[in-house]
C-alpha cells in the first residue's frame, strides 16, 4: 500500500491542504491516521477518487537507451544497474524496454509505445539510469507529462552510462542540422539576388 502525504495528495487532485482537512471533516475523502495522528492517504483512495479501479496492475519499467547498435554491451550494464536498485528496494519490475536510437530522436518507435502507456494510466514508475537516457533534450518538460498521469521517472543518476562520446556525436550532429540549413538559406537568397523577375522596374522585354 503505498501512503501519501496530504501535501503530495492535494497536489495530484488540484487542490490545497486545507480543502483535504474540510474533506477529511464533513466525510468527503477520509483520511486515515498514524501511530502519532499524523494524516495520510493511500494510492487506492486516490484511483477510487478519481474513478480509477486500484484492482489496475500499474506497471514497473526498465527503460536502457544506446545510440549505436555498436553500444550494446552498454545497454545490459544500465539493465543491471536498474535491476540492482530495484531488487534492493524490494520492487519488482514487470518490464524492462531496450532501445537504440539517438537521444535526439523523438520517433524512437519503443519510447513512444512507452509514452503512450503512460498516458493511458498503465505505468506506475519509469527507473533510468541517467537523465539522457530517456531523452537528450527537454527531459523536464517529459518528467511533467508523466506526473500528469501519475507516474514517476526514478533517474539513478551513474555517470558512468551516459557515454561522453555520445553527447559529442549528438551536439555534432546538431551543428550538421543547423549548417545545412543555413547553406541552404544562403542559396535560397542568391537565387532571389539573381532572379530578374523579382527586380523592379524591368519587364519581359528589359525595359
Amino acid at each position: 500500500m503505498t501512503m501519501l502525504k496530504p501535501k503530495e495528495m492535494a497536489e495530484r487532485l488540484g487542490v490545497t491542504v486545507r480543502t483535504l482537512q474540510i474533506w477529511d471533516k464533513k466525510g468527503t475523502l477520509k483520511a486515515y491516521r498514524t501511530p502519532t495522528n499524523r494524516r495520510y492517504y493511500t494510492e487506492e483512495q486516490y484511483l477510487n477518487y478519481i474513478g480509477q479501479s486500484s484492482t489496475t496492475k500499474r506497471k514497473n519499467v526498465a527503460y536502457a537507451r544506446v545510440s549505436t547498435n555498436g553500444q550494446k554491451d552498454d545497454l545490459k550494464n544500465q539493465i543491471d544497474f536498474i535491476r540492482q536498485y530495484t531488487n534492493a528496494k524490494g520492487v519488482i519490475l514487470d518490464e524492462t524496454i531496450t532501445d537504440i536510437g539517438s537521444g535526439l530522436n523523438y520517433n524512437r518507435r519503443k519510447w513512444n509505445e512507452l509514452l503512450e502507456e503512460v498516458m493511458n494510466n498503465k505505468i506506475e514508475t519509469i527507473y533510468i539510469t541517467y537523465k539522457d537516457r530517456f531523452i537528450r533534450f527537454g527531459y523536464e518538460w517529459f518528467e511533467r507529462l508523466c506526473k500528469m498521469h501519475n507516474t514517476n521517472i526514478i533517474v539513478l543518476n551513474n555517470v558512468d552510462t551516459s557515454p561522453t562520446q555520445e553527447m559529442i556525436d549528438d551536439m555534432v550532429s546538431i551543428v550538421h542540422v543547423f549548417s545545412c540549413r543555413l547553406y541552404g538559406l544562403r542559396k535560397y537568397k542568391s537565387k532571389l539576388k539573381n532572379d530578374k523577375s523579382l527586380k523592379g522596374g524591368e519587364d519581359d522585354n528589359g525595359s
